[in-house]
């Protein structure tokens, strides 16, 4: 049965789109059929972060009006062969996503399709709603920050009150918190939370930690999905959260000081 996954967060500029593109291209590169949705209508930036700008004629709007099909709209990776990505409209507003269009394109790439990853807005306006409210599962990415950290308890909260799963009496919308750019030597000194003050906060179990590594940047320039790039160490940690989430032991890899006392690899 296909799963629908939101990666969301209250906070911009956490990497939410970095992680919807890592997230989904290693669940394609492990086999399954997975396709990644932008629902940041109006700013459109995981076409890019997947290196496929050049290649959008038609986008999930055109589809969900009907001026194009989704044959039309899905772009096939070039590199990895069981992923598929839809791209936002960047000339719409955010409004243009109907709950009845967006539930007609789901159920349609539901039968395409193992995973749908939905690569939400920030916060809570009307683009975050719709990404969340067909969800069967939650990424909440967090920076170790106390804003970050704040801005996704709420999130939490509206995955819990305004998603289908939740109006509908089903069981909840199961939720994964990943914590993004963190940096050992900061936490401390003091200038970030430490693993344990997030987990405590948000009480969600916890996936994964990706470090602060340059080659995110480098990848995101590059067009080039940051779990491609075997000597990336946050690329590495996105291989081993998506092993996780499959309900696995990630490989054994060298890993020094926090991430070995933490995951015991």
């Amino acid at each position: 049965m296909a799963k629908i996954i939101v990666v969301t967060s209250g906070k911009g500029g956490v990497g939410k789109t970095t992680t919807s593109a890592a997230f989904a291209t290693g669940l394609a590169l492990r086999g399954h059929q997975t396709v990644v949705i932008d629902f940041d209508v109006g700013l459109r930036n995981l076409d890019l972060v997947m290196g496929c700008e050049r290649r959008v004629v038609y986008d999930f709007v055109n589809v969900i009006n009907g001026e194009g099909n989704l044959n039309q709209a899905l772009i096939k990776d070039k590199r990895v062969e069981s992923l598929f990505i839809l791209p936002a409209s960047q000339t719409r507003d955010k409004e243009a996503l109907s709950m009845k269009g967006v539930a007609r394109v789901l159920e349609a790439l539901k039968k395409r399709f193992e995973y749908i990853i939905c690569d939400s807005p920030a916060g809570i306006e009307h683009g975050a709603i719709m990404a969340m409210y067909f969800s069967d599962e939650a990424l909440i990415v967090t920076n170790p920050e106390v804003s970050s950290v704040r801005d996704s308890d709420r999130i939490i909260g509206m995955l819990s009150s305004k998603t289908r799963r939740a109006v509908q009496n089903m069981s909840p919308v199961k939720e994964h918190l990943l914590i993004t750019r963190y940096i050992p030597k900061r936490v401390n000194s003091g200038e970030m939370l430490s693993v344990d003050d997030v987990k405590e906060i948000l009480a969600i179990p916890l996936l994964g930690v990706i470090p602060e590594s340059q080659s995110v940047l480098q990848a995101s320039n590059a067009g080039v999905p940051v779990t491609l790039d075997k000597n990336s160490d946050a690329g590495q940690s996105y291989l081993d959260v998506v092993a996780r989430f499959l309900g696995e032991e990630p490989p054994s890899r060298e890993k020094k000081g926090f991430f070995t006392r933490l995951f015991g690899n």
